[in-house]
């Protein structure tokens, strides 16, 4: 019953999310159809919400979780019973645009297929646990809540009604990150939900200062008074500022970044689902949304910034780790950071580098993550040490994890087309900041550095013969898997549909900026598609081909023994010295103990400068 439900849901939700790709973007007003109905059940709910997020931070005796939602409890008294007022004409609660119908395909399909193959995944995973009842029916439960929470988010055009949503995520966020009832994880789930209510408290801070300042709390209609000219710049960048500092929170954004590594104790469809795929694009589906309202500032340029440093120094931090799901996790940070700065360049091609980005990456690290459970489940461990010659004993989720990897770094895909866009926007003589290059480009180096070293690590072998041997999958999980894995395939050979079709319009729909954008150059890379086929074609062909031999040990330089098949040295009174490497994840370059302090600091100072670009 449970599985039916879970199937139904999700192909409702993808086939409704594909629907609305074949109607004219249109909005929906308070006075039309069933949103005039909502609108007292909504605050009554609002107020609910908070009040349980109360609640628990009393249970868990945290002050700060108290503190914020008793903050947000008394700005809600103040927004809907003293500030609130009557716009003359209806305004749009839902907006259908193509940013809106972008998100929402994401969130239906991919999540839907992540919830699918959560069924089969939580049953072996309870097993694990040993738990005498289980706790699936409430496990998807509150997936289903966060799924329809998402997408109301994404097309919520009053900002109040967003905010709503937006708490629903945070309050879905800590109840799966503790699901499995461990030490561990209600300590990260709690931290979770303190810098999760912390971005809701700036959140309501801006809901306070727009509705006290404009009347309104209408993108669509901040969009008029901006165009305008209505309003001063300064007042109204106010509430910019605040609603990013809600956004760089929920995405997980130097220095907020601590809650989403710990999250990674949740179970591996959670951390595919909210902490990869959709919860965390709320933030950067926010800063994108808010684009034209901040366009031409100080305030986009120092967004621009901190994206970018993020970007740079989540990628520097993955390149020290070795636990799978950390490595995902600050590459998800990285490549949030990305799609961040590309909203603060704010420029059509900046924006729509960020709307593919924002799709490609989705995808790929929607599969990685999955594909990491799957191996986690048969070999005991995230490690990717302990993933040395996996294809020998997962051969075919070891080549669908290799194939995901190359997705997020080589081409002719998704993913570094779309690095390739933000770096030349941010090139760009419009957009032309010497730093913000630099982070770029060195965040794109250190990206390939992690994600080669994790592939090659999966391919190694003890033999050199190709052997491709059966592995053993559960067929609801493998669906999955392979699914996706066509799906980052095919979407990438569509890149220049998806382009043209989605993310120049949504970047139109983003950003009022004109940027330096020749749609059709975009074509050029079929070309690069038949020559990587060519070439994958010809190496399998000979790889196939290898002869069953001994590998070869490595080259000391001339100088080395041999003893029990390990290589070494022959050190004082010719005692066999064995050789060791050190550094091999330069975590003296680039570890966490090393580098969090400082990046967390300059990310500090970075958020006072962007406070203080109110004042330019």
């Amino acid at each position: 019953m449970q599985k039916n439900i879970v199937v139904l849901t999700g192909g409702v939700l993808a086939a409704a999310s594909l629907l609305l790709i074949t109607y004219v973007p249109t909005q929906t007003t308070p006075d039309s159809g069933l949103a005039s109905f909502l609108h007292v059940p909504i605050i009554v709910c609002d107020f609910l919400l908070l009040a349980v997020i109360f609640v628990i931070g009393l249970r868990r005796m945290s002050t700060a979780v108290m503190a914020l939602a008793g903050l947000q409890l008394a700005g809600m008294v103040m927004l809907k019973f003293f500030w609130h007022g009557e716009a003359a004409t209806p305004l749009p609660v839902f907006t259908v645009d193509s940013l809106a119908i972008v998100m929402v395909l994401v969130i239906s399909i991919l999540g839907s297929a992540i919830a699918y193959y959560a069924d089969s995944y939580m049953r072996e995973h309870e097993a694990h646990l040993g738990l005498s009842q289980s706790r699936r029916n409430r496990f998807f439960a509150i997936i289903l809540v966060f799924l329809g929470a998402m997408n109301a988010l994404s097309l919520a055009d009053d900002l109040s009604w967003m905010f709503f949503f937006w708490e629903i995520t945070t309050l879905c966020s800590y109840l799966l990150i503790e699901h499995d009832g461990t030490t561990e994880a209600k300590t990260n789930a709690l931290n979770a939900l303190v810098i999760n209510m912390l971005g809701g408290a700036a959140f309501m801070f801006a809901l306070l200062f727009l509705q006290r300042t404009t009347g309104t709390l209408s993108l669509t209609a901040l969009m008029h008074i901006k165009m305008a000219g209505e309003l001063k710049t300064a007042m109204l960048m106010i509430p910019m500022v605040a609603l990013c500092i809600a956004g760089f929170t929920k995405s997980a954004q130097i220095p907020f970044q601590s809650w989403l590594c710990g999250a990674m104790v949740a179970p591996t469809p959670v951390s595919a689902l909210l902490h990869s795929s959709t919860m965390v694009k709320a933030g950067v589906y926010l800063i994108l949304r808010l684009a034209p309202l901040y366009e031409g500032t100080t305030i986009s340029s120092m967004v621009a910034v901190c994206g970018s440093f993020t970007f740079f120094a989540a990628a520097a931090l993955a390149a020290g780790q070795s636990n799978g799901k950390r490595i995902l996790a600050y590459s998800t940070i990285s490549n949030l950071g990305l799609i961040i700065a590309c909203a603060g360049i704010n420029t059509t091609a900046s924006i729509a580098a960020g709307i593919m980005l924002l799709v490609f990456h989705a995808i790929s690290k929607g599969l990685l993550f999955l594909c990491v459970g799957s191996i986690e489940q048969k070999i005991g461990s995230r490690d990717i040490e302990d993933m040395r010659g996996l294809f020998a004993v997962m051969p075919r989720t070891a080549l669908i994890t290799c194939f995901a990897i190359l997705t997020m770094m080589l081409p002719p895909f998704g993913m570094l087309l779309a690095k390739w866009m933000a770096l030349e926007s941010a090139i760009d003589a419009r957009a032309a900041m010497p730093a913000i290059v630099a982070m770029l480009a060195l965040g794109s180096g250190l990206t390939v550095l992690f994600w080669a070293r994790w592939a090659g690590i999966m391919l190694g072998s003890a033999t050199t013969k190709l052997v491709v041997a059966k592995e053993k999958q559960d067929p609801d999980m493998a669906l999955v898997l392979r699914g996706l894995a066509y799906t980052a395939g095919i979407v990438s050979l569509l890149a220049p549909i998806v382009y043209m079709g989605l993310a120049l319009p949504a970047a139109g729909s983003s950003t009022t900026a004109a940027g330096h954008v020749n749609p059709t150059a975009i074509y050029a890379i079929y070309p690069i598609y038949f020559l990587v086929a060519v070439g994958f074609r010809y190496a399998w062909k000979e790889a196939q081909k290898a002869e069953d031999m001994a590998p070869s040990l490595p080259y000391m330089s001339g100088i080395q023994a041999e003893q029990n098949g390990e290589v070494g040295f022959i050190g004082p009174m010719k005692t066999f010295v064995p050789a060791q490497s050190g550094n091999y994840y330069l975590e003296s370059f680039f570890g966490e103990s090393r580098l969090t302090k400082p990046v967390n600091l300059v990310g500090l100072v970075l958020l006072v400068m962007l406070l203080g670009g109110v004042l330019q």
